[in-house]
C-alpha cells in the first residue's frame, strides 16, 4: 500500500508536528470509500492525519489527536487544524471552536466538526462549510472541488532516532588510540604551563568523581575506584596517565553544589579555585567562604596555579527537573567564570539511564532525539552552546572496559584540552597588548 502524499509534503506536515512519522492506515482505493471501511481502520488510533485529494489537484485535509470511534458524539481537540497545500507550502486552519473540533460519527468518515468530512455516508465526497469551528477559504483550500480521487488516513508516530547521526564519531579502537595519543602528547602553548587545570563543577550525585574515576580507568586500562564517588568534601586533585606518565592534565573535583544557599560549595570559593588561590584537598566549609590567612592559601598564583576550563557535571535525567535554585548558583558560577575568561563546557553524564536506545547501544548516542533534546536543554539553562556539550558514560556498574564508552569519555578531555588552549590564546593576546601598551 503506496502513500499518495509525496514526501515533501509528509516532511512539510511532519515539521509541524515534532519528531514523527507518518504510518499510513486507511486508503480508500484500497479498503473501499465507506465509512466501515474507515472505522475498521482507523479507531482508537491517535493522533492522525486524514488527507483528500481531489480531481483539480488540491490536498487537503485535517488533524487530530483525538482517537476516532462511532459513538456520534463531538470530542475536544485544541489542537486540531485543517489543512491544505499551496505547492510546497502547508497552511493551517487552527480550530476555533475545540468542544466541537471531532465529531465521531458511525456513517461518515473523518468528521471535523462542521466544517469538513472527507468520506460522507459512503461516498467519495468532501462536505465541506466553513462555519465558525475551522474557519476557512473554500477555494484556497480545495477549489470548490467536492469530488475525491482519494482519501487517506495516518497515523502519527513518536520517533526516537534520527536517521542520520548529528555529530560524526568513527566507533572502533583505532580512533580510541588516535585520541589517548592526542591526549597523552598534549603541551599547553604556554611554556610556564605543564599542565591544563579542569575543574569539574555540578549538583550533588551527577557523577563527577565517577568521571574523574573513568578517565583513569581509561588510561590504567581497567577499571578503577580512586576516588570515592558522592563521598568527598574536599577537593580532589586527580591526575592520570599510563605506565606511571602523568597527563598534561589536571581534574579538578570539588563537594557537590546544593540547591540551597547556605549548604554546599560557596560562590566564593569557587572564584578562589578559579584564581588559583586553592591549595588542594582544602577542607571546604559552607558557612565561611575560603579565607586568605588559611593554610596553603596561594597569595601570589601563577598562571600554572589558575583554572584553564570549567566543566560543568551534569546528570541527564535530572536536566529537565533541575530547581530554580540550582539553575541561579550555577548561572552565579558561569558568570564568574565569563569575567575572568574561563572557557566552559558542559558534561552530560548517565547518558545511557537517561535513553534506552543508548542504553541499548552507545553509537546510538548522536542518533537519539531524546539526548539531543536533553543537551538543548542544557544549553538553554546554562547560557552554553550545543558546540561545547559532550555526552558521556561513567564507569559505575561494569567490571571491563568499552571502547565505544572510552572514545565517549576522550572526546570529553579533549574538548577539555582544546578549551584550555582558547584559555592561553586569550591570556597571550591580553599580554601582547599589555606589552603594546608598554
Amino acid at each position: 500500500m503506496n502513500s499518495k502524499l509525496s514526501e515533501t509534503h509528509q516532511k512539510a506536515i511532519c515539521s509541524q508536528l515534532g519528531h514523527v512519522q507518518l504510518k499510513l492506515l486507511y486508503k480508500a482505493s484500497v479498503h473501499g470509500y465507506t465509512a466501515a471501511a474507515f472505522h475498521r481502520q482507523c479507531d482508537s488510533l491517535s493522533p492522525t492525519l486524514s488527507v483528500g485529494y481531489n480531481a483539480s489537484g488540491y490536498i487537503f485535509g485535517g488533524y487530530t489527536t483525538q482517537p476516532f470511534d462511532q459513538s456520534g458524539q463531538y470530542a475536544k481537540d485544541d489542537q486540531a487544524f485543517l489543512f491544505t497545500f499551496e505547492g510546497r507550502k502547508l497552511i493551517k486552519y487552527p480550530v476555533a471552536n475545540a468542544s466541537c473540533a471531532v465529531r465521531m460519527m458511525s456513517n461518515c468518515g473523518p468528521y471535523f466538526g462542521e466544517s469538513l468530512v472527507l468520506i460522507n455516508t459512503g461516498m467519495p465526497v468532501v462536505h465541506s462549510k466553513a462555519a465558525s469551528y475551522y474557519p476557512f477559504n473554500a477555494a484556497q483550500m480545495h477549489g470548490n472541488d467536492l469530488n475525491l480521487i482519494e482519501c487517506e488516513v495516518y497515523q502519527l508516530v513518536e520517533l526516537t532516532k534520527f536517521e542520520d547521526p548529528w555529530r560524526t564519531v568513527t566507533w572502533n579502537l583505532e580512533h580510541k588510540l588516535e585520541l589517548m595519543n592526542y591526549i597523552e602528547n598534549y603541551k599547553p602553548q604556554i611554556s610556564s604551563v605543564s599542565q591544563a587545570r579542569v575543574l569539574l563543577v555540578g549538583p550533588v550525585g551527577v557523577g563527577k568523581s565517577s568521571f574523574f574515576n573513568s578517565i583513569k580507568s581509561v588510561f590504567r586500562g581497567h577499571v578503577t575506584n580512586q576516588a570515592i564517588s558522592g563521598c568527598s568534601s574536599t577537593s580532589l586533585t586527580t591526575q592520570a596517565g599510563r605506565e606511571g606518565r602523568l597527563l598534561p592534565v589536571i581534574l579538578c573535583d570539588t563537594m557537590g553544589l546544593e540547591g540551597s544557599n547556605d549548604t554546599g560549595l560557596d560562590i566564593e570559593d569557587i572564584t578562589s579555585i578559579f584564581k588559583g588561590h586553592l591549595p588542594d584537598r582544602y577542607q571546604f566549609n559552607p558557612a565561611t567562604p575560603l579565607d586568605s590567612d588559611a593554610s596553603g592559601y596561594c597569595k601570589s598564583p601563577s598562571l600554572k596555579d589558575k583554572i584553564h576550563c570549567v566543566t560543568y557535571v551534569l546528570d541527564a535525567c535530572n536536566i529537565s527537573i533541575m530547581s530554580a535554585k540550582m539553575e541561579e548558583k550555577l548561572g552565579a558560577i558561569r558568570k564568574k567564570a565569563n569575567q575572568l575568561r574561563i572557557p566552559q563546557l558542559v558534561v552530560l553524564t548517565k547518558v545511557d539511564e537517561a535513553c534506552f536506545l543508548v542504553k541499548e547501544d552507545l553509537t546510538n548516542i548522536y542518533q537519539s532525539i531524546y539526548i539531543k533534546e536533553t543537551m538543548q536543554q542544557a544549553s538553554a539553562k546554562l547560557g552554553i552552546p550545543l558546540s561545547c556539550i559532550v555526552p558521556v558514560r561513567n564507569y559505575t556498574e561494569t567490571l571491563d572496559l568499552d571502547v565505544n564508552c572510552d572514545i565517549l569519555l576522550l572526546s570529553a578531555l579533549t574538548q577539555m584540552l582544546r578549551s584550555a588552549d582558547n584559555f592561553y590564546d586569550d591570556f597571550s593576546d591580553q599580554l601582547s597588548t599589555l606589552q603594546t601598551r608598554e
